[in-house]
């Protein structure tokens, strides 16, 4: 097992010089929303922070990208997040053999990774910081490396990001985030990092506990 964990984040770690992507869980709240099924009626305007989400055109999506509350059979605890890549999937373990299911957006080919790691901080609305390997690949983003782009309704990280760092307290430099660009969903579009609606990454922000308990298992 112990060598298994080694080979899952060193993948992880591997991945680094390619990635480039562009605050607490209610008991109450999840218990409520468990009576529901899938929340296609969640993706209208949403007013948030002085922002005005626009409303997702939902019914141009794979109803199974829709944020959903499915049966989901694990070892993980309550509260882990797993991505599955290749299906385009994010999964919040719920108790009970269940699952809060979102729809992503993945890595492009040569982007892609897999691993663990767990959400070290979160942040609403936040200031998006390109890696340097991206500014070498797409020079129009340079001016952002060091000063960043503020928050703000075409910023690439949406209106909430979480930031992945591995065991060793390093980030990853990988993030779940919400993205303006609702039509990449179920793609590879990304620069390496997990993209959900800004509807959804709202919703998953609002459940997840920073902390070494809040554990990230990606596959592929």
């Amino acid at each position: 097992m112990r060598s298994r964990t080694s080979m899952m984040v060193f993948g992880l770690l591997a991945s680094l010089a390619l990635a480039g992507c562009s605050t607490k869980s209610d008991t109450t709240e999840v218990t409520r929303i468990e009576t529901s099924k899938i929340f296609t009626e969640s993706y209208g305007t949403v007013t948030d922070a002085g922002y005005a989400l626009p409303a997702i055109p939902i019914s141009r999506l794979d109803k199974k990208f829709h944020r959903q509350i499915v049966a989901y059979s694990t070892q993980e605890k309550p509260g882990t997040i797993v991505v599955n890549t290749r299906e385009r999937f994010l999964y919040y373990i719920l108790p009970g053999g269940k699952a809060v299911r979102y729809g992503i957006g993945v890595g492009k080919q040569g982007f892609s990774w897999s691993g663990e790691a767990y959400v070290a901080w979160k942040q609403a609305w936040p200031t998006w910081h390109p890696p340097k390997e991206m500014a070498q690949r797409k020079p129009d983003v340079a001016r952002y490396v060091e000063a960043g782009m503020g928050p703000g309704l075409n910023n690439p990280l949406g209106a909430r990001a979480m930031y992945l760092f591995n065991e060793k307290g390093q980030d990853t430099l990988f993030r779940l985030h919400g993205t303006p660009e609702w039509s990449s969903i179920g793609t590879a579009a990304s620069s390496g990092c997990i993209r959900l609606m800004n509807q959804d990454v709202i919703d998953l922000y609002n459940r997840v506990r920073p902390g070494r308990n809040a554990k990230v298992v990606v596959i592929q």
